[in-house]
């Protein structure tokens, strides 16, 4: 008896794996390892402001942009990165055909919502929260606990509407991509 090829555990799981692609593991590490030495664990000056202002911006612009990378298998089997754009991607080799990678509408939403769960990682830090907002009382921390489960909602309905089929840096192709 064949199973239904969509199932809702396979949308779930599927939408899941989605969401846990969302943020490159490489550049949320980068900004946990640096943001406690840059922030001065929260007790910052300004110069501790504008360091940790370059981290994050430099980080957020990281996780939108990996939103506009692919991989393929070239016909040597060997796997080739790249970056999306409008006729397909770039660089590439002569021998493969990439139009089929062009850039389109989800890759930017991808874009803006992996930015968004980038901030929301960011304003939950406590270094950042003592940093730049010091003055938050109790009432506006709340905020704070509020955003993530609002906000991961939010982004998980837009990723099952706009599955992410790119396999960007860090994420091979699979097998029957070519």
């Amino acid at each position: 008896m064949a199973k239904p090829s969509s199932t809702l555990k396979d949308k779930t799981l599927n939408g899941l794996g989605n969401l846990i692609r969302l943020l490159p593991t490489g550049t949320v590490f980068i900004y946990q390892f640096l943001n406690p030495i840059l922030t001065n664990n929260g007790h910052c000056t300004i110069i501790n402001k504008y360091l940790s202002g370059i981290l994050i911006a430099l980080c957020g612009f990281s996780c939108g942009f990996s939103c506009f990378t692919d991989s393929y298998t070239d016909y040597d089997g060997a796997i080739r990165y790249g970056i999306a754009t409008m006729k397909g991607l770039w660089p590439t080799s002569s021998s493969v055909d990439t139009s089929s990678y062009k850039i389109c509408v989800g890759d930017f939403v991808h874009a803006f919502f992996t930015i968004v769960v980038f901030g929301v990682v960011t304003i939950l830090d406590r270094n950042i929260v003592d940093c730049f907002f010091p003055e938050f009382e109790s009432t506006k921390k709340m905020l704070i606990m509020v955003l993530p489960p609002v906000v991961g909602a939010i982004s998980s309905v837009v990723f099952m509407v706009f599955p992410n089929k790119r396999h960007g840096i860090g994420y091979p192709p699979t097998s029957q991509d070519n």
